[in-house]
């Protein structure tokens, strides 16, 4: 015997109040899952795969080549040699020194006193100095005898006139000549200024060696055989230039690094004068060229990197 069984379908608005109930949570699920895997993907970085013009390689730190001016310098070192020097000495024989009245060191004017001496007749006589200048040594003594032949009671720097006299190679000799500029650095002095005054046309056979000397310009004391440097300004040359750390020498010869659609570039240069860490390059590069501020042996010639302009860095 069959039983029949009676199936009672619920209504269509009882299925969708249902359906509405179960699934809503879920739909509301799955729509914020979805929201948020696109903002994630909208916040996420490109990468260079994707972007081809997207910066690769290491960061390197970067400069623009810029005009600069350099100095050509002949560098000279000596001692201080009086220009002149004037010896004092009594006219007569028999005297003796009654009284000193300056020492060695001290400045004095032309006619000025510098001793008295004893006549053998009694009295005295006055010694002056006949030149205005620096007294440079003095052998004057109370009671010592003065002699017009023996060695002279003081000797005069006139006007305390010096010149730093030094010897430079064969090849620099050439390049010097009469009332260049100079700087002058003396030991126990300080800095100065002065100027070259001879040129020696000959050069010491063996040495190769040529004597220069150079006036110092002076208001303050100076001791003769100090020590000094003389750095003479013998031309000037502007044109482009770069750190001397941009600089690479090695086999190939001298070479600057340059950064070119962020891919190395490796520029054979010629370098000339140097000043202040700063390299003159008279070929090979241009103004406004990216050069590697600090060249180094492990970037080679097609290396892509990142440039970062050396003061941007620095911020």
């Amino acid at each position: 015997m069959i039983s029949k069984v009676k199936i009672v379908m619920p209504s269509h608005d009882c299925i969708r109040s249902v359906s509405n109930r179960a699934f809503a949570p879920k739909r509301t699920r799955a729509a914020a899952v979805l929201i948020a895997a696109l903002l994630g993907a909208a916040t996420q970085p490109v990468h260079a795969a994707d972007d081809p013009d997207a910066p690769k390689g290491a960061a390197v730190t970067v400069l623009k080549a810029a005009k600069s001016c350099f100095s050509a310098i002949v560098e000279v070192s000596g001692i201080l040699i009086p220009r002149d020097e004037v010896m004092v000495r009594p006219d007569r024989p028999g005297l003796k020194v009654a009284e000193v009245l300056v020492d060695a060191g001290e400045t004095v004017t032309a006619g000025k006193t510098l001793a008295r001496l004893g006549l053998p007749e009694g009295g005295t006589m006055q010694v002056q100095a006949p030149v205005a200048g620096l007294v440079n040594t003095s052998s004057a003594v109370t009671g010592a005898i003065a002699s017009g032949k023996g060695e002279a009671l003081f000797s005069i720097i006139p006007r305390s006139e010096f010149d730093l006299v030094g010897q430079v190679p064969t090849r620099d000799l050439s390049k010097l000549a009469v009332d260049q500029p100079a700087r002058i650095k003396i030991i126990g002095a300080g800095e100065m200024t002065g100027k070259v005054r001879k040129v020696s046309a000959t050069v010491e056979p063996n040495s190769q060696l040529g004597q220069v000397a150079v006036s110092v310009a002076a208001n303050k004391r100076l001791l003769a055989n100090a020590s000094g440097r003389a750095l003479i300004k013998t031309g000037e040359s502007c044109g482009v230039a770069v750190p001397l750390t941009a600089i690479l020498y090695g086999t190939a010869g001298t070479v600057v690094q340059v950064v070119r659609r962020a891919r190395v570039e490796t520029r054979r240069v010629e370098v000339g004068l140097m000043s202040a860490g700063q390299v003159e390059i008279r070929e090979g590069i241009a103004e406004g060229d990216i050069v590697v501020a600090r060249a180094g042996a492990l970037l080679r010639e097609g290396d892509p990197v990142r440039p970062v302009m050396a003061n941007a860095e620095t911020k």
